[in-house]
């Protein structure tokens, strides 16, 4: 293993900003990943690579991150994603996105589509836009992830290329 610690912890440096904050895209060096430092699990890209991140095989998927976000505002939150050919684990099952506001904060959370309809080109997930208002009090520091620990069934093949994060105009 690349580091005594098992799981890959996010690197501030590979998370960019627009010249206007309206969007931020993190690398998947930028991201929080379980097992993430473990060859047998993900192929992590070298620092400052635009390369995704290769999940080998897990049976816990959890990659989540965090950005300090505008209060007051809305934005989007996904991932851009796709599937290797030899991809094996994803038919039927259950992928989840949740996003909180604060460490204490309530997660909302959506239920996706099965990853198996995806193919080598990366498309951004979830189908559908998801969402969260920043009140213009309290926390705004919004902590979100991509899930899949339920079913306990081996996965892997998954290519993350970024996550983003959008305000929604």
């Amino acid at each position: 293993m690349s580091s005594k610690k098992p799981h890959h912890e996010a690197e501030q440096e590979a998370m960019e900003w627009n010249a206007e904050r309206t969007e931020a895209t993190i690398k998947p060096r930028g991201l929080n990943i379980v097992w993430g430092n473990d060859p047998r699990y993900w192929h992590l890209p070298e620092k400052r690579s635009n390369d995704p991140v290769e999940l080998v095989q897990v049976c816990w998927l959890e990659v989540t991150g965090s950005v300090e976000v505008k209060r007051g505002k809305k934005y989007q939150i996904g991932f851009k994603i796709s599937l290797k050919a030899d991809a094996f684990g994803w038919s039927g099952c259950p992928v989840f996105m949740m996003a909180k506001l604060g460490k204490k904060g309530k997660y909302t959370w959506r239920k996706m589509k099965p990853l198996d309809h995806l193919g080598k080109e990366a498309a951004e997930i979830p189908d559908e836009k998801f969402e969260i208002l920043v009140p213009e009090q309290g926390e705004n520091q919004l902590y979100f992830g991509l899930y899949e620990v339920w079913n306990g069934k081996w996965k892997g093949g998954l290519l993350i290329h970024h996550a983003f994060i959008r305000e929604v105009k």
